[in-house]
């Protein structure tokens, strides 16, 4: 009986990752309004009963694909390697806009879905709320392993810097979605890092570039 409930739980696991594929390809692709359940279902080879009893509704399919892209974000921060040398920090935010502009639909759905959590009674509010606290304290404990190491000065507001980094990401995606894709969301995103870094290096060199 244990061994048949994990073959389900795994199962279903599967199934609500081909749903979330599905979906992001077909809002990417159609957009968010134009997309029904029963499109998605359709392209998972399921019934829309099947897909509803992961996801009861469209809401609950943008949420879930905004938290993915912050699970894999996070993912991507907990892998990040490499010398302390001051622009290490840098480096990881510059990969992740690499990310984001390797995914152009997706930002227009967490631009939508962002708008959406301002909204205290939006179940995205809550998410967002939970995520952007945690993703600023880390960025500030990355900066923080370089001011330890010697690299970077010490008598910034590392918080207030990591939530900066932040809003510049999240402005440029949203001026990236207005310009219907014709932003260079990742040549910003270096623009901008590459200006940040003499001022807060310890030692800054004439020019810094993280190309």
């Amino acid at each position: 009986m244990a061994r048949s409930k994990r073959g389900s739980y795994t199962v279903g696991l599967e199934r609500r990752e081909r749903i979330l594929e599905a979906a992001s390809e077909r809002f990417s692709s159609s957009g968010y309004s134009r997309t029904s359940l029963a499109e998605i279902a359709r392209d998972v080879g399921i019934t829309t009963p099947g897909l509803t009893h992961h996801f009861p509704t469209k809401q609950h399919l943008l949420l879930a694909i905004a938290e993915r892209r912050f699970d894999i974000s996070q993912s991507i921060a907990d892998a990040a390697t490499g010398e302390l040398d001051g622009t290490r920090t840098l480096r990881l935010l510059l990969s992740l806009s690499g990310l984001f502009a390797s995914q152009p639909g997706l930002i227009e759905l967490f631009v939508l879905i962002s708008a959406e959590a301002a909204d205290p009674s939006n179940p995205a509010h809550a998410l967002f709320q939970e995520r952007y606290t945690r993703i600023s304290h880390e960025i500030a404990e990355f900066f923080m392993a370089e001011v330890h190491s010697g690299a970077l000065r010490e008598d910034l507001d590392y918080r207030a810097l990591a939530r900066e980094c932040i809003a510049v990401s999240d402005g440029l995606q949203l001026q990236f979605v207005l310009s219907e894709g014709t932003l260079d969301l990742v040549g910003q995103s270096r623009a901008y890092l590459e200006r940040l870094a003499p001022s807060i290096l310890r030692e800054p060199p004439e020019q810094v570039s993280l190309a």
